[in-house]
């Protein structure tokens, strides 16, 4: 299990200023989009957002980089979903981006 401090601490560090969101299980949000960059890192449970490109599974301490316009949806996992989550400007991230718990 990933700790929600030490995440958050890693965040920070590259100058995010990271918020936190929670679901239940099962909650659903509609496909949607933003106009700015974002990167959210799972702190406990599991979600799945999907894209044009496919299904993308998050566990604790995987990290989504999502560019800005990128429309997608998102399932939360069984035991529920509590994310960190830091925006940047439109343009901030190379592309999106899906890095597993440790491997950033």
């Amino acid at each position: 299990m990933s700790d929600a401090s030490a995440l958050r601490a890693r965040l920070i560090d590259e100058g995010l200023e990271p918020g936190t969101w929670s679901n239940g299980p099962g909650d659903r949000y509609a496909a949607h989009e933003h106009g700015y960059d974002k990167v959210i890192v799972v702190a406990a449970g599991s979600i799945r957002f999907g894209s044009d490109t496919g299904a993308l599974d998050l566990a604790e301490g995987d990290r989504l980089e999502l560019l800005a316009g990128t429309s997608h949806d998102a399932l939360v996992g069984p035991s529920g979903v509590t994310c960190l989550e830091a925006h940047l400007p439109a343009g901030s991230l190379r592309g999106t981006t899906v890095r597993i718990a440790e491997s950033w």
